[in-house]
């Protein structure tokens, strides 16, 4: 049974999630910018188009950002949280920037760069096939940024356990069900070769061919073939399904985090529904993604709608 504090704190959660989508609203903009969401999209798609990986770098830049300090673009400032070490490998500033200059065209400071990053999110999202889904916005940009400290403490690492990977979670009020949809995004992008390397090397839980071909390119030695890529899903690397879920299934997660959600623990179940209807998980997904999306987002009078998503107003 849960303990007072631990009921307390849930509560607290629900109801900061309560007021923020209070205050957020998929019409904001339908009056005061009704082109914006149209620029984000083509923007979005056109990048994407370009390079499919974009779709996952958007995706994984909009994380990065609710999970610090909330929804409010802080990881879209020049230096601060770019520079902390999680961040090292996080793509995506261009299109965003380009979007917000064609916005700012036409309604100038009106649409803010949180709500950019997060419709884009989703736009990279249905550019790759996945689901699509309404996105509250109204939110307001940061005017200061996390602390390289305060990033590495809120982003959990991939070689947390299912136990660790819940609580963190938890702790931005998304349920485990969140975790393994939210992982989900998996299925899109690459990871480098010092992210797998103990997974490949020294763990058991991991199907032996899968492993040999990856560390064909992914040398045992540190700092040999560190920055070498491999697709998180190998089965369909650019498009928005349900094989990571399969991969699971089969012993093929590539990080140690992914595995994790199905390794005899209290989300295998959630994993197999995921892997046998991709309905179940597209519509779990967007749940998760609005719910994420609503992690203490700015509004009203708080912070400011930036004229460049890289620097506050002066």
């Amino acid at each position: 049974m849960a303990s007072a504090s631990s009921l307390g704190l849930l509560l607290m959660l629900a109801a900061l999630v309560s007021t923020a989508t209070a205050h957020l609203s998929p019409t904001f903009y339908d009056t005061s910018c009704p082109r914006a969401m149209s620029i984000i999209k083509s923007t979005v798609t056109a990048a994407v188009n370009n390079e499919p990986r974009m779709g996952a770098s958007l995706l994984r830049l909009h994380f990065h950002d609710c999970f610090v300090q909330g929804c409010d673009a802080s990881i879209l400032l020049a230096g601060n949280e770019r520079n902390a070490a999680p961040n090292f490998s996080v793509r995506g500033y261009d299109v965003i920037d380009s979007i917000k200059t064609q916005i700012e065209a036409v309604c100038k400071q009106t649409v803010s760069c949180a709500d950019i990053l997060t419709v884009a999110a989703r736009d990279s999202v249905v550019a790759l096939g996945g689901p699509s889904w309404s996105v509250p916005l109204g939110r307001r940009d940061s005017t200061g940024a996390a602390t390289a400290a305060q990033v590495i403490s809120s982003l959990a690492p991939s070689t947390d356990s299912l136990a660790q990977l819940i609580s963190a979670y938890a702790s931005k009020g998304l349920s485990a069900t969140d975790l393994v949809a939210l992982s989900g995004a998996h299925t899109i992008g690459m990871a480098r070769c010092r992210g797998f390397r103990t997974r490949l090397y020294n763990e058991t839980n991991i199907d032996a061919a899968f492993a040999a071909a990856l560390k064909a390119n992914c040398p045992a030695t540190p700092g040999s073939g560190d920055g070498n890529l491999a697709p998180l899903d190998t089965t369909t690397p650019t498009a928005f399904d349900n094989a990571y879920y399969r991969n699971l299934l089969s012993n093929k997660g590539l990080l140690h985090s992914d595995q994790e959600l199905f390794s005899n623990g209290s989300t295998d179940n959630t994993v197999r529904s995921f892997a046998s209807s991709a309905a179940a998980f597209g519509a779990a997904f967007a749940t998760a993604m609005v719910k994420m999306g609503n992690i203490s987002p700015l509004t009203g009078t708080q912070g400011q709608i930036r004229l460049i998503c890289s620097a506050v107003n002066s």
